[in-house]
């Protein structure tokens, strides 16, 4: 016997007979075979429990185990194609450490309202468990980035006594005597860091105020900023344009499966973010914008898509711009009237903001600022 092993290990063991800790997913059977999916956090194993291969009474305990019950597996690994994962086990014997009771997440429909009351346990789910494990490869891989590219992480505090992006926003709570917010951005920090270390970068949580309960609206979410202390604007774009061509590169590489059998998402306009990035300025695509509004016949949208110079875009106008490419759009040179204060202008016309924005596809609109 080799001893207990993670699913995700469980090829390297084929021919032997190993001890699984796990939960039971699922389970389906029949007179003489049960069939249980076990789940380690790893990954999904069938095991295949068969009346001749463990006895009357442990083949009725086993039929008597519940979902999400917590067992230890011990069986023979044996390839097989039709399974998932191209393995499974053969059981010899399953022993019970804990009897899972009313487990509410049942196979039919739930609303999303019960899941969220449930979201200790929805975790366990396929779809959640996917999510989160390309979440952490996606974090590994931003901070593998900096770090390779030279970058040292410099934490921004989480309280602060200010605000960074505008007042409208800001979380207030109370600190001793006085009162501090939530940071809406670690900048101001970051520009301080790079005056020491040449390239800096903070990677955490970042709170803003927002009561819209739109998909490109959360109160909480991790944001990363680098600071560079020499680099102009097109060194600026080059960094954006590559920094998000490697780390989609990552997720593609490790999570192709769960991306498509799992999430069902087309990876296709992910596997297009490849380099060059088109980049046109903030006056090329109002042009667009005039040509699309003439375009249409859909007074809706000409109505949406109206803009004058000096206005920043909107989700139409960045969903529309976007629907022309086929991967990340770069849009430069800004009003710097809808800018941060720290935008640097442009020499030859001040009312310019030395500024990017990256538009994603499928109108998830801005996806990274900065200049």
């Amino acid at each position: 016997m080799s001893g207990s092993v993670r699913i995700a290990e469980i090829g390297k063991h084929v021919g032997q007979t190993v001890e699984l800790d796990g939960w039971l997913y699922n389970k389906r059977a029949s007179k003489k075979v049960q069939f249980l999916q076990v789940r380690d956090g790893s990954g999904i194993i069938q095991a295949v429990a068969g009346l001749a291969d463990v006895g009357e009474q442990a083949f009725a305990e086993i039929d008597k185990l519940t979902q999400e019950s917590a067992i230890r597996v011990t069986g023979k690994v044996v390839e097989d194609a039709r399974s998932p994962g191209g393995h499974e086990l053969h059981v010899t014997k399953v022993e019970l450490v804990h009897l899972a009771h009313d487990y509410p997440i049942t196979k039919k429909e739930h609303g999303d309202a019960f899941l969220m009351d449930h979201r200790h346990l929805w975790l366990r789910s396929r779809r959640q468990h996917a999510i989160l494990r390309i979440r952490h490869t996606l974090v590994k891989a931003i901070r593998d980035y900096f770090d390779e590219h030279g970058f040292v992480l410099v934490d921004s505090p989480i309280l602060t006594p200010n605000a960074c992006e505008g007042t409208s926003t800001l979380f207030a709570t109370p600190y001793f005597e006085s009162t501090a917010f939530l940071s809406q951005s670690g900048q101001l920090y970051q520009e301080a860091a790079a005056m020491a270390f040449g390239n800096s970068y903070c990677f955490g949580p970042t709170f803003r105020a927002e009561k819209s309960k739109t998909r490109r609206h959360l109160t909480e979410f991790w944001m990363v900023e680098p600071e560079v202390a020499y680099m102009d604007l097109e060194g600026d774009l080059d960094l954006a344009e590559d920094f998000l061509c490697s780390i989609i590169g990552r997720v593609l590489d490790r999570h192709d499966k769960e991306l498509t059998s799992i999430l069902e998402r087309d990876t296709a306009p992910l596997k297009r973010v490849q380099k060059p990035f088109p980049r046109i300025s903030y006056d090329d695509a109002l042009k667009q914008l005039a040509g699309i509004r003439t375009e249409t016949q859909d007074p809706e949208l000409k109505a949406q898509l109206a803009i004058e110079w000096g206005q920043d875009f909107g989700s139409p106008h960045e969903t529309e711009l976007t629907k022309r490419y086929d991967r990340p759009l770069m849009v430069f040179n800004y009003p710097a009237q809808v800018k941060a204060f720290y935008m640097k202008r442009d020499a030859k016309d001040p009312r310019v903001a030395r500024s990017v924005d990256v538009l994603a596809p499928e109108g998830y609109g801005e996806v990274i600022g900065g200049g």
